[in-house]
């Protein structure tokens, strides 16, 4: 069963199943690519190959957003649910795959359907398998761990996403650390403290949830802080940038 990191399963079935071609492994391999193409014309002449096919294949002309996969076992078919694993072909990866106008349609489609004060929504709330809490036994948390559930670690991909569609990113710096890295480091001191948690209720206030000294919601707020330039907000400790 081809799952990726959106891997909740109970017993026989799958939440949220990625057979065929999800758009982030897609960023991550043309990204390979490009990296191998450096020393290797071949490795340059697949990357070119491999965007070419991404161009043609997984824009969603009806949202202006990115398809999260191309249902290759199925002619024609694609998962067009609104997610945030398409801000990956924007921001997060050394290479975007979308750039312009493009570009900009995805980061303002994400940031207006699946944003909040702690990370992303993993699906839109009008879409009909969208999960407000996450709670309850087994089958109903893992029902809901990628049905809406807010992650924090996404907010790396999508501040970089966000930034690189500006006129002038670095003009864009303090409004970037106002609105999306301010609401995170005052979470610093609410759940574990000195860290971040591995996910948060999609409605609000967006309660945090799971593990609450998650590695990776912590190191894409450290990384992200750092392109920043924000030096003045203690990571890990008690301080935060709105204390």
């Amino acid at each position: 069963v081809q799952l990726t990191w959106m891997d909740a399963k109970v017993g026989d079935w799958v939440v949220t199943p990625r057979i065929g071609k999800p758009v982030e492994i897609q960023a991550l391999w043309v990204n390979a690519l490009h990296a191998g193409g450096a020393r290797s014309t071949k490795w340059r002449e697949l990357e070119q190959k491999a965007r070419a096919s991404f161009a043609a294949r997984f824009f969603n002309p009806l949202n202006g957003g990115l398809y999260v996969v191309d249902v290759d076992h199925v002619a024609g078919t694609f998962d067009s649910k609104i997610r945030p694993n398409q801000i990956l072909a924007v921001g997060g990866l050394p290479l975007a795959l979308v750039e312009g106008t493009a570009a900009r349609r995805i980061v303002d489609l994400v940031e207006e359907r699946l944003l909040t004060p702690l990370g992303l929504r993993s699906l839109a709330p009008d879409d009909p398998d969208y999960r407000s809490h996450y709670g309850g036994d087994a089958w109903q948390r893992d029902s809901a761990y990628h049905q809406g559930t807010v992650w924090p670690w996404l907010i790396g991909p999508f501040v970089e996403a966000w930034l690189r569609t500006r006129a002038n990113p670095s003009a864009s710096m303090e409004e970037a650390r106002e609105r999306f890295l301010a609401p995170l480091m005052s979470h610093l001191l609410t759940a574990g403290i000195g860290h971040v948690s591995e996910i948060a209720d999609a409605d609000a206030p967006h309660t945090p949830r799971g593990c609450p000294f998650q590695a990776w919601s912590l190191a894409e707020l450290i990384r992200i802080d750092k392109a920043l330039g924000t030096a003045s907000c203690p990571i890990n400790g008690i301080e935060s940038c709105s204390s």
